[in-house]
């Protein structure tokens, strides 16, 4: 069942080796994501495909709030991983993990699970509300069913675990994360540049592989 309100974010862009993207898939399928959906506060779990040049995946979790993400039943599992957890962090490439606020929404959730996603990681030095302004002008395209921007949490962004060790990978330097959810790949590519002014920027389509939801 759909839970809506959620206000906290971890995304999580990787590559992972051809040989071993079955496995990944596997693991993350049947162990992970079942897994950290039981924890209290989290509302769902999501893995997109990446388009292009874009990283070969994209994973992410939604929960109430930010804090979620520093809990004491979060921190136990990823400072006690499985076996199977263990070995499947190794595969892992180029890897980027950031924790994240929802600054502002525009527009609803697909009516099951947006197909596509673009994320636009990036600096900028001005009022966010020339960042608003934007990404609502994004969201009003016909393509595009909701726009999302969120800050990163740079202290429980930065919280060393085991998990963490074994993947080798920190978090991101960039402070927004921009989501633009739609029917199509790239739907919002004419507005993909964020506002004048940002730096850093990573833009990145991605295609829907699988979402899932808490036992209601």
């Amino acid at each position: 069942m759909k839970r809506e309100g959620s206000q906290g974010l971890m995304a999580f862009w990787a590559d992972i080796d051809a040989a071993n993207t079955l496995a990944f898939q596997e693991w993350h399928n049947c162990e992970h994501i079942p897994e950290r959906i039981s924890i209290p506060g989290f509302n769902v779990g999501r893995r997109y495909r990446g388009i292009e040049d874009a990283p070969n995946f994209l994973m992410f979790y939604e929960t109430d709030t930010a804090a979620v993400f520093a809990s004491d039943a979060y921190m136990a599992r990823l400072n006690d991983p499985t076996p199977w957890t263990s070995e499947t962090l190794t595969y892992f490439q180029n890897p980027s993990r950031n924790i994240y606020s929802l600054e502002i929404e525009y527009g609803h959730a697909a009516p099951m699970e947006a197909p596509y996603i673009d994320t636009l990681r990036f600096n900028f030095d001005g009022p966010v509300k020339d960042i608003k302004q934007w990404l609502e002008a994004i969201e009003a395209l016909e393509e595009v069913d909701r726009a999302r921007l969120y800050k990163v949490d740079e202290e429980i962004s930065s919280i060393m675990t085991l998990e963490r060790k074994i993947y080798g990978g920190g978090p991101g330097q960039q402070k927004y994360l921009a989501m633009i959810e739609g029917a199509l790949p790239s739907a919002a590519q004419d507005g993909l540049t964020p506002p004048q002014g940002s730096t850093d920027i990573f833009a990145d389509s991605f295609w829907l592989e699988i979402a899932l939801y808490p036992a209601s």
